[in-house]
């Protein structure tokens, strides 16, 4: 458990300002936002996101890490990956591309949703370069998802029209997991879901796609598993994957919901810190 004292202490800092970049790769353009100095931590978001859905937690992370949101390759302002090669394996590929290219030979993972699962893969696939990891809102991808959800429609798969009614209709799609009247944050989804196209829908079948239940058990890294109660996808799941992480420990966050970092940044960075001031150095 975090001392008594260390939150006042984390909290107090100014905010360090967001910079934005993008950084070659082998794989691909990568685009990516940060914020302070100190141990890094790599932010992964969610399908069908960008680095903005961290916007309100980099500067606050930032205090006390050096805290990168990338933008997954296809999404926001990252270049894509040529058409059927998108997996979870190739975006943890990128993701490692990207720190390669930054000059980390390691760094913590902070995933939210899709993200957890490119977070997961990359922890199984190179256990040596991931001191710590946090998995928030995390799917839990077994055969019996994959069965479920083989020849079954995602959400975001809006077929684009020239009366735009798919713009309301990817609206209406999200407006149930969003909090009542919040048109900023609904805004802010729109504009991100318009930039990834046909990834918005394909993101989901690639999550699905993805064999998790045989990775999970290679985890070997401090895990933090977050789970936000208003979530109906990731909550009923978040014990399960907890479960099946040697040691990792679960906090719930009430209230929050699939947009929880951008819904809550204060609570999710409380959260985080509590865990990772146990495990990484803090910048004081």
């Amino acid at each position: 458990m975090p001392k008594p004292n260390s939150k006042p202490m984390l909290m107090s800092k100014p905010c360090p300002e967001i910079e934005r970049r993008f950084v070659a790769t082998p794989s691909a353009r990568i685009h990516i936002a940060m914020a302070g100095e100190g141990e890094p931590l790599l932010l992964l978001h969610q399908t069908p996101r960008s680095w903005d859905e961290y916007r309100d937690v980099l500067p606050l992370l930032g205090r006390h890490y050096r805290a990168i949101a990338m933008d997954t390759v296809g999404f926001g302002d990252s270049q894509a990956l040529p058409a059927g090669q998108d997996s979870i394996e190739s975006w943890a590929a990128c993701a490692f591309d990207l720190l390669d290219a930054l000059g980390l030979p390691e760094a913590a993972l902070i995933g939210h949703h899709t993200g957890s699962a490119i977070a997961i893969e990359m922890a199984a696939a190179r256990p040596e370069r991931i001191p710590a990891l946090v998995l928030s809102a995390p799917p839990y991808v077994d055969a019996a998802r994959r069965a479920k959800y083989a020849d079954k429609a995602v959400i975001d798969g809006a077929t684009p029209g020239a009366d735009g009614a798919h713009l309301l209709a990817l609206w209406r799609m999200r407006q149930p997991f969003y909090p009542a009247g919040d048109i900023a944050l609904l805004e802010r989804f729109m504009i991100d879901a318009l930039k990834a196209g046909r990834l918005a829908a394909e993101g989901h079948r690639v999550v699905n796609r993805y064999v998790m239940e045989a990775r999970l058990p290679l985890l070997g890294c401090p895990t933090l598993v977050i789970a936000p109660t208003a979530d109906p996808h990731a909550y009923p799941v978040a014990g399960k994957v907890a479960d099946a992480i040697a040691g990792a420990s679960l906090v719930e966050i009430a209230g929050g919901m699939v947009p929880l970092p951008d819904q809550m940044p204060e609570a999710f960075t409380d959260a985080v810190l509590a865990f990772l001031e146990q495990h990484l150095p803090l910048r004081s």
